[in-house]
């Protein structure tokens, strides 16, 4: 190990960019991801949506919406349209703060994910389950006005927190923080469409410690959001949240097994 980076085992970051054809990974990660995928087949397909469901968003709280700051935790590894790239090619002064636990990430996303010259990003290595230390971080404050609308984006990382109490508490602090015209963002596994065969593979893994992903009901999901106004369509599979008309690629629920929804804090 150095500098905090363990190459021995699995990250959900690292993992999520095997899946997603990246080559920003190691073997622990790989045969992580290949272990999962052979419990749920349509993992990969699951990956490429849950991306594609974030760029939706961001795209529509930026052209529609008009939100220029961005809380992006659990950001993942850069790829194509990260936020700042779909929020900034929009409102080219949109400012952008992205956390993630895992170094490799920050290293990356340091080296390259650039802003524009109006615009602004920030990367802070911290953990979700610490939210008073992100809020209080000195480059979130000096890049993010807490006093005006902020998109907070929680995709794809609720679902490694396995207790539904502490997740509820983490995003509770997160949005209490936030003023009011702030919106939520948030993506979460499910087993609400999967087959019973498939449910109880997911069941397994995680009984015998293969999977990290603890996956939520439509109710259990629903409670994030609770005392928010919901965009249309509400909270439904993420490749059914206003997806792309000409999108070459709309998988079913059963493929993308992964709620998503946005709302907005009256």
């Amino acid at each position: 190990m150095s500098d905090g980076l363990d190459t021995e085992v699995a990250h959900p970051a690292r993992r999520y960019n095997y899946w997603l054809g990246g080559k920003d990974n190691f073997a622990a990660d790989r045969e992580s991801g290949d272990l999962l995928a052979k419990s749920y087949p349509a993992a990969r397909t699951a990956a490429r949506a849950n991306r594609a469901f974030l760029q939706r968003a961001v795209r529509y709280l930026a052209a529609e919406v008009g939100i220029r700051q961005f809380l992006d935790i659990g950001t993942g590894l850069p790829t194509a349209d990260n936020t700042h790239e779909v929020a900034q090619r929009i409102l080219p002064d949109s400012r952008v703060v992205y956390v993630d636990n895992d170094p490799m990430v920050m290293t990356h996303a340091r080296a390259l994910l650039h802003s524009t010259p109006q615009g602004r990003t920030r990367y802070l290595e911290q953990d979700l389950r610490n939210p008073e230390r992100i809020l209080s971080h000195p480059d979130l404050v000096d890049t993010v006005d807490l006093d005006q609308p902020v998109a907070l984006m929680l995709v794809a990382i609720v679902h490694f927190l396995p207790d539904q109490a502490t997740a509820r508490d983490i995003v509770a602090t997160l949005l209490g923080a936030l003023p009011s015209g702030s919106y939520l963002t948030m993506s979460c596994a499910t087993k609400d469409f999967l087959t019973p065969e498939l449910a109880a593979n997911w069941d397994a893994t995680l009984r015998n410690g293969q999977s990290d992903v603890y996956p939520r009901e439509r109710a259990e999901f629903a409670e994030f959001f609770s005392g928010l106004d919901l965009l249309e369509p509400g909270i439904v599979p993420v490749s059914e949240w206003r997806p792309d008309p000409d999108a070459t690629e709309r998988p079913a629920p059963l493929e993308a097994s992964i709620f998503g929804a946005v709302g907005r804090k009256p």
